[in-house]
């Protein structure tokens, strides 16, 4: 019975592990992806600026592609990426790329400029898109399940071999407690424009803060 105990144990100390990491990854990748894609949104708006004003209308375009995503990502939990919504022919972000490829320019100043604009604006839209396809969960539904119960036995053979006292069960309540706060943890890692552990929403912000100006 020990022995069967102890490969559970091992088994869920392992299994828990691997899904800790996987999360963490999942929260730390997004994050660095939402930091990359503001810092592009202020000089791809910065490369507009010094185009020249007739540049405004896709900055206008371009803040307000913003302002929606970081509303509909930060303040609804949707993770879907800017521009990438149902019926949205006419969406800012569709407005904001139209605007920049109509781009005519009259130096080698603005030639310059508009081949950096474009390329900027293509690296953009593959994050975007990179973000809308790392939305789902990066945990597998059947590795939780089995690891719940896997840890159910581990407990309940605890509970079967160990003496009735106070002792024993603050000692098995404690376990459980930590158990749950991993897996809790997990939860919550995995999905991080959600829940407690969401990530900052202050680059996406402070690039919308910027955008015009």
């Amino acid at each position: 019975m020990k022995l069967v105990m102890g490969l559970v144990a091992t088994m869920s100390a392992l299994v828990l592990g691997l899904l800790i990491a996987s999360a963490k990854t999942t929260s730390d990748t997004q994050s660095t992806e939402v930091v990359q894609l503001s810092a592009g949104i202020i000089e791809l708006d910065r490369l507009l600026a010094r185009y020249g004003p007739e540049t405004a209308e896709a900055r206008a375009a371009l803040r307000d592609a913003v302002a929606a995503a970081v509303d509909r990502v930060f303040n609804k939990g949707d993770a879907r990426p800017i521009g990438v919504v149902q019926n949205t022919g006419s969406s800012s972000f569709d407005n904001f790329s139209n605007g920049i490829v109509r781009l005519s320019p009259q130096n080698d100043t603005q030639r310059f400029l508009r081949g950096q604009i474009l390329q900027l604006g293509s690296e953009l839209g593959h994050t975007r898109l990179l973000m809308y396809g790392q939305r789902g969960s990066s945990i597998k539904w059947p590795f939780l399940v089995v690891l719940i119960f896997w840890l159910v036995i581990l407990f309940w053979g605890f509970g079967m071999l160990s003496p009735a006292n106070p002792t024993v069960v603050a000692a098995l309540l404690i376990g459980a407690l930590s158990v749950a706060g991993a897996v809790f943890l997990i939860l919550e890692l995995d999905n991080p424009y959600s829940g407690l552990m969401r990530i900052s929403s202050e680059p996406a912000r402070d690039a919308l803060a910027v955008i015009g100006h």
